[in-house]
Order: C-alpha cells, then structure tokens, then sequence
C-alpha cells in the first residue's frame, strides 16, 4: 500500500494523496476479558463507504490513558481503520478554564496528560473547543426536506433555548463576563499548552463557536467566535501545532458577521499551515436572518459545499474532512451516514479528478 505522508498533521500517512473523507467509528467498544470488542458490523459498514479516517468518541474509550489510546490504534489498524481523533469529553470544551473557575488548574493538568497520552500512542491529533458554556439550540426540531428533521437556532425566541450541557437562559454562570476576562483566560490556557503539544507531536485543531458571533447566556463568543478573534488567538498561541479544525456549518450560522468568507479563511489557514481538519455542515441561514438557521442536507443549505471542496484542492489539503451533525432520516443513522458521506466522496471525487 502506496503511504503518503500527510502534510497538514505530521506523523500521520494517507494511502492516496488529496483531501480524505473520514467519519465518526460505529458502535460500541467494550474491554471484554482483558481484549477490545469493536462492533464488527459497524467497522464493516465504515469499509464498505470506503472510509479509512475514524474519529473515535469519548465513549467508546474504556480506559483514558496512553496504554488503551495504543491499544485502540493498534486493534483499528488490524481492521484497515486508522485513527485520526481519540477524544475525551470532559476535556474537550471546559468552562471552567474558559471562564476561569476556581478548578480550572486541575482541568489545565488533565488535559495537559490526555495530550501527553495522545502523543505517545500515536496519535498526533485533537479537536478542542472553548466555548464557556456548549453549543446552543432551540428545543424544538424543523422539517428540512422530505419530511426529515434537524436542529437550528432562532435567537427571536429565547424562553425556547437550550444548551448541551447543563447551562440555563439568560445567564448560565450567574452573571455576564467581559470579553477582557476571556482573552485573559485563554492566555493563560494556551501558553502551557504550547510546550506540551510541541514536545508530544500533537497538533489541536480548535472548533469555532456554535453558534459563533453572539454572546449566550452571558457570555462573549469574541475568541473563536470569528475572524479577528481566531487571528488573535493563534497569534498569542504562536505555535505551529495550534490551529483550527473548521465547521464549515458554524462558518455559515455567523454569515457576513465573521468577518470573512468560509473560503478566504481556509486560504488563510492553510498559508499558516494551521488547517488540521474540516466538519462538513449545510445550513439553512445565518442566525442572523428572520428565525435563525436550521441544520440540513449537506446539498440543501444555503451555501454549496463544492465551493469549500474547491479551495480545498486549491491549497493542496490533505487532511481529513467528515460530516457533522447528522439529522432524522429514513432508514436511521447509518442511511443518513452512507448519504451524508457518499455525498462528501463523491463531491471529493469529482473535484480532485
């Protein structure tokens, strides 16, 4: 098997040049008399849609540490799967080190050992998120097309918003914070993150805002929340293995409000060689517009996905792009996941020809 050494995350190697088209791993993963059971059916389904990139959840890692991370890597390979995320949910976006609580050291030391871990099972990259308080939706779901169903947001109608996460309207740590307060927080954070990533060959790819722009319950979205705030960040961060994993859907919820398009900022990152990976999401509308935006098919949004496809191709990426946040369709999850994938190889495909 031909390998190619990715450029975007060192360390890493493809089996064909290009962009890859990876998705989340399927099923449960149990430590079973002392060895790994993967669903078997689902790493067969993930092989059928020509997937080699897996990212795999927080709860399919039965043990977090360095031993299971290698064990995991090594089990997938055997399979024809190479991992490409391993996270850990209760590291990956921490209030309390974006807001500044009194525990955030300790979660400073636990994520400083996951990336540790991470870098010495192999794994060379993560995907981190600092919003204060989750991702934010209406608690009530649309029909997109065909009768299917997806999330969005409508800020209009605030009494019927809700977080991931347990965080409440209007002020979800009891008071507003200042964006001051924020870009002091993340400083903070970022510098002893450096050395550790560095040392331990882990890049992190860190995930806009969703929703971007807006302040929610309280607090400021102004770090990744858009353009200026991203250039900012990475500025102060000033290290080559800290960057940004794209959502592509959260681009579009900001619209005009992030202060440049979904492809000039791919041109950007990818000049600085801190592109690392790409969520693949359609929406309906910028948050902006009259009630808000709804989550849909990735060809039935209001922005053509082919558009980040082609720019992609333009910088010469070769990291991994998945899909995100699927919706209610019929069949379940795995004909969503076969449409929602099939669409970004195809696409992929056709550009890259």
């Amino acid at each position: 098997m031909n390998q190619y050494p990715m450029q975007c995350v060192p360390g890493y190697f493809n089996s064909k040049p290009g962009i890859q088209v990876g998705t989340k791993l399927e099923g449960k993963v149990e430590r079973v008399n002392g060895k790994l059971r993967f669903d078997e059916k689902g790493i067969d389904f993930l092989k059928q849609i020509g997937v080699e990139w897996v990212m795999v959840g927080s709860h399919q890692v039965p043990e977090q540490n360095a031993a299971c991370y290698e064990e995991m890597k090594d089990e997938l390979l055997k399979r024809g799967l190479k991992i490409y995320r391993l996270a850990n949910d209760q590291l990956h976006n921490m209030p309390s080190v974006t807001l500044g609580l009194p525990d955030r050291d300790e979660y400073i030391a636990r994520y400083l050992q996951y990336i540790r871990d991470l870098g010495k099972a192999g794994i060379h990259y993560a995907t981190y998120a600092h919003m204060g308080n989750g991702i934010w939706r209406s608690d009530f779901r649309r029909e997109v097309r065909g009768n299917a169903t997806a999330g969005g947001l409508d800020l209009e109608s605030p009494s019927h918003t809700i977080a991931f996460g347990d965080f409440s309207w209007p002020l979800s740590h009891g008071r507003m914070y200042s964006e001051e307060e924020l870009w002091e927080n993340y400083g903070y954070f970022i510098r002893q993150v450096v050395p550790v990533a560095e040392e331990s060959g882990v890049y992190i790819g860190i995930h806009p805002d969703d929703p971007p722009v807006y302040t929610m319950a309280g607090v400021p979205r102004c770090i990744f929340g858009n353009f200026e705030g991203y250039r900012r960040a990475l500025e102060i961060a000033d290290s080559p293995n800290i960057g940004c994993c794209l959502c592509v859907g959260c681009w579009l919820e900001g619209g005009d409000a992030m202060g440049l398009s979904v492809e000039d900022f791919i041109r950007w990152l990818a000049e600085r060689k801190k592109l690392f990976k790409l969520h693949m999401r359609n929406v309906t509308a910028p948050l902006s517009a009259p009630g808000g935006f709804n989550e849909t098919f990735p060809d039935a949004g209001y922005y053509n996905l082919i558009r980040v496809m082609k720019v992609l191709k333009e910088v010469d990426f070769d990291g991994c792009i998945m899909n995100d946040h699927l919706i209610d369709m019929v069949g379940g999850h795995y004909a969503c996941e076969a449409y929602f994938t099939a669409y970004l190889k195809g696409v992929c495909d056709a550009v890259l020809d």
